[in-house]
């Protein structure tokens, strides 16, 4: 196959769309910190950024079979919205499909491509039995997740947790941390959180809630403080298996569930405060019986036993010379004496 050849000429353009996300792109990446020896490595992502948010101008719009496609090495949806899928696929049945997805030559299979964006897209074409409009265009797999995530990034359409796991396949494929904020067009501190909620809540709860649409990020960094104890991320891998979380008809139902049953765990595995010693002492006849049980400012006795009221006495009468004496030791232990 001469790809060269195919796609030499200009003959379309991506759209609005596209142009808004670059312009989006541009503006937030401009606000990052450039200094140190990490500049010209973020200057050379940005160039490949620009570049892959204008892969599509000068670039040949071809029709090409569905049966062709192979997805993204790397994901960056949980599920599909069913209600929004369903409006896409009629409105390509209807008006065909307006926008081309962007696709690289698969860089392992010969005659295949890779969809770098517009899975969606490419899935209505299937089902409707229609060819796919795609640009092809030759990417490195830097230049793939870098088109991927700011193309979705500015689209808005992915969940908070969708950004995170996202970002998380990327580290785990040994992409650096540069390439994800420029990816997903984050800073170092919400890059550091989305990756602290992948990594911490566990794989079958992530699973269970889903995109959470709706469902932000605080919550989320709730949900991880809670699961950082290790009692209560069982309780929530059990919590997800429930009936009412499985009868639960929205993604902030499921989640207020699962955060109701985790805060009633917590408080049940709370280590209870441990109560002061008490000491007890007794003379070899055992005629009277010392407790002293510690308070929180203080200090309480109790004399038993028959001379035990009478020795309690005995010592209040005395307190003048049995403090001189306290005093008298506590100084000879300050000075070492």
């Amino acid at each position: 196959m001469a790809r060269k050849n195919l796609f030499a000429s200009v003959t379309a353009t991506l759209g609005d769309d596209v142009d808004r996300a670059a312009v989006t792109a541009s503006e937030a990446r401009a606000s990052y910190t450039r200094r140190g020896a990490s500049r010209s490595m973020i200057q050379s992502l940005d160039e490949l950024a620009e570049t892959s948010m204008r892969v599509l101008d000068g670039e040949t719009v071809i029709s090409l079979d569905p049966g062709d496609l192979d997805g993204s090495f790397v994901a960056d949806r949980i599920g599909d919205d069913d209600e929004a899928y369903s409006g896409l696929r009629e409105a390509i049945r209807l008006s065909g499909q307006s926008t081309p997805i962007l696709v690289r030559p698969h860089p392992t299979d010969d005659g295949r491509y890779m969809i770098v964006f517009g899975h969606r897209r490419a899935r209505a074409a299937r089902e409707l039995g229609l060819k796919v409009r795609a640009v092809v265009k030759p990417l490195a797999d830097i230049e793939h997740v870098i088109a991927q995530g700011q193309e979705n990034t500015a689209r808005a359409d992915l969940t908070f947790i969708e950004k995170a796991i996202f970002a998380s396949k990327l580290q785990r494929s040994g992409m650096s941390r540069d390439v994800l904020k420029t990816a997903l067009t984050v800073d170092d501190s919400l890059l550091s959180r989305m990756l602290s909620v992948a990594e911490v809540v566990p794989d079958s709860v992530l699973d269970a809630l889903g995109a959470a649409k709706g469902v932000g990020r605080d919550r989320w960094e709730e949900l991880k403080k809670l699961v950082l104890n290790p009692s209560v991320a069982q309780r929530a891998c059990q919590a997800v298996k429930e009936d009412g979380f499985v009868a639960s008809t929205s993604d902030d139902a499921r989640f207020l569930y699962l955060l109701t049953a985790l805060k009633s765990s917590s408080k049940s595995v709370r280590p209870s405060k441990q109560k002061p010693a008490v000491s007890a002492w007794a003379p070899v006849d055992q005629s009277v019986s010392v407790t002293a049980k510690p308070k929180a400012n203080g200090l309480v006795m109790e004399f038993g036993n028959p001379k035990g009221k009478s020795f309690g006495l005995w010592l209040s009468s005395n307190m003048d010379s049995l403090f001189e004496q306290y005093s008298r030791s506590t100084e000879k232990q300050q000075t070492g004496d």
